[in-house]
C-alpha cells in the first residue's frame, strides 16, 4: 500500500517530457504516502522507452510491448493497463493531463471503479489521503479536490514540475502480456503530420496568434518570432476556424492546454475558452489594439497596438539580444 504508478506517454518511440515530470511528482507524493515509485509504458517497440524509464529513479518498470498497441485504441490500452495496475497494486496512478492521458485515465478509472481527478497542478498529502488543486472557470478560480479514499487516478498538467534526471542505476523491467481486445475502430491509413520544431504541449515558450493576424500570411511573422525564441506556435480557435493554421496548434478549451514559462498572445482577444488553455502560463505577454480586450486581464505585460506594428520591432530587438549571446 502506498505505491505510486506513473503511466508514461510514448510517441513514435520516444517518451514525452511529461513522463519524467510524473516521476518527480510521484517521488514527492511518496514522501507523504510511503511506498515505492513504479512506472509503466505501453505501446509497440517501446523497449528503449522502458530502458529510459528504468534510469529515471523509479523502483520498477512494467513494459507492455505489442503490435496490438501500435495505434492508440483506448479500449486496448485501458485493458492492458488494468493488467499492469493489478500487478503493481498502487495506491495512486498518475497520468499526463494530455488528450492521451485524460481519455485513457477516464477509461481506466471506469474499469477499475476508482475515483479520478483530472488536470491537476498541485497536490498535498493530508491524513493519509490526497488533496489536489486544479484550475476551473478558465483559470479564474482554483478547485480543491480531496480524494475520499485511495486508490485514485490523477492526471497532472505538463510543465508544472521539473523532469526527473537520468541516473546510472537501472530499475528492473517486467514484461506484461497484452490482453487480446478487439478495438472498436480500425486504422486504415496513417497520415504523418508536418514535423514541428517544438511540441506545443511541452514548450517552455509559446507564441500564439489570433484573429488579429488577419490571414495565413500573418502567421508567417508569428512563426519567425517563435523560431527566434525556440518556441512553439499556438493559435486561437478563431484563427484555426478561419483556416489560417492547423487545428493541432489550437490553444483553449477545445484545443490544447499549455503551461509554458512564457506565453505571447499576438492579436488574441482572450475569450474565456482560450484563457482556459493558457491561464497557467508563468508569464503572459499580450499584444492587442483593443484596450478592453479580455486578454489584458490575464496578462502580466500588455501592449495596446496593432500586432503588425509590434512584430517587426520585436524581431529587431530579438536579433540584437541573440547577437549578444
Amino acid at each position: 500500500m502506498g505505491n505510486i504508478l506513473i503511466v508514461a506517454e510514448e510517441r513514435e518511440g520516444t517518451l514525452r517530457k511529461v513522463s519524467y515530470e510524473l516521476v518527480t511528482v510521484a517521488h514527492e507524493m511518496a514522501k507523504g504516502l510511503g511506498g515505492a515509485v513504479q512506472a509503466a509504458v505501453v505501446g509497440n517497440n517501446v523497449s528503449a522507452c522502458a530502458d529510459s524509464l528504468a534510469k529515471s529513479g523509479v523502483a520498477q518498470v512494467y513494459c507492455a510491448d505489442s503490435p496490438a498497441l501500435a495505434y492508440f485504441a483506448p479500449e486496448v490500452f485501458a485493458a492492458t493497463l488494468v493488467e499492469v495496475t493489478r500487478k503493481a497494486s498502487p495506491s495512486v496512478v498518475l497520468m499526463p493531463a494530455t488528450g492521451w492521458g485524460k481519455e485513457l485515465g477516464a477509461k481506466l478509472a471506469a474499469k477499475l471503479d476508482w475515483g479520478v481527478v483530472t488536470d491537476c497542478i498541485s497536490f498535498q498529502v493530508e491524513g493519509g489521503t490526497l488533496i489536489f488543486k486544479r484550475p476551473v472557470y478558465a483559470g479564474k478560480a482554483m478547485a480543491t479536490i480531496k480524494a475520499k479514499s485511495l486508490p485514485v487516478i490523477a492526471s497532472m498538467r505538463p510543465n508544472i514540475f521539473p523532469p526527473a534526471p537520468q541516473q546510472s542505476a537501472a530499475a528492473p523491467i517486467e514484461k506484461i502480456e497484452v490482453t487480446a481486445v478487439t478495438p472498436r475502430a480500425k486504422v486504415v491509413e496513417k497520415v504523418k503530420k508536418e514535423a514541428v520544431d517544438v511540441d506545443l504541449a511541452e514548450a517552455k515558450v509559446v507564441v500564439s496568434g489570433g484573429r488579429g493576424a488577419k490571414n495565413a500570411d500573418g502567421f508567417v511573422q508569428i512563426r519567425e518570432i517563435a523560431k527566434m525564441l525556440g518556441a512553439a506556435v499556438g493559435a486561437s480557435r478563431a484563427a484555426v476556424d478561419a483556416g489560417w493554421i492547423d487545428y493541432s496548434t489550437q490553444v483553449g478549451q477545445t484545443g490544447k492546454t499549455v503551461a509554458p514559462q512564457l506565453y505571447i498572445a499576438l492579436g488574441i482577444s482572450g475569450a474565456i475558452q482560450h484563457l482556459a488553455g493558457m491561464s497557467s502560463s508563468k508569464v503572459i505577454v499580450a499584444v492587442n489594439k483593443d484596450p478592453d480586450a479580455p486578454i489584458f486581464q490575464a496578462a502580466d505585460y500588455g501592449i495596446v497596438a496593432d500586432l503588425f506594428d509590434v512584430m517587426p520591432v520585436l524581431k529587431e530587438e530579438l536579433k540584437k539580444v541573440l547577437a549578444e549571446k
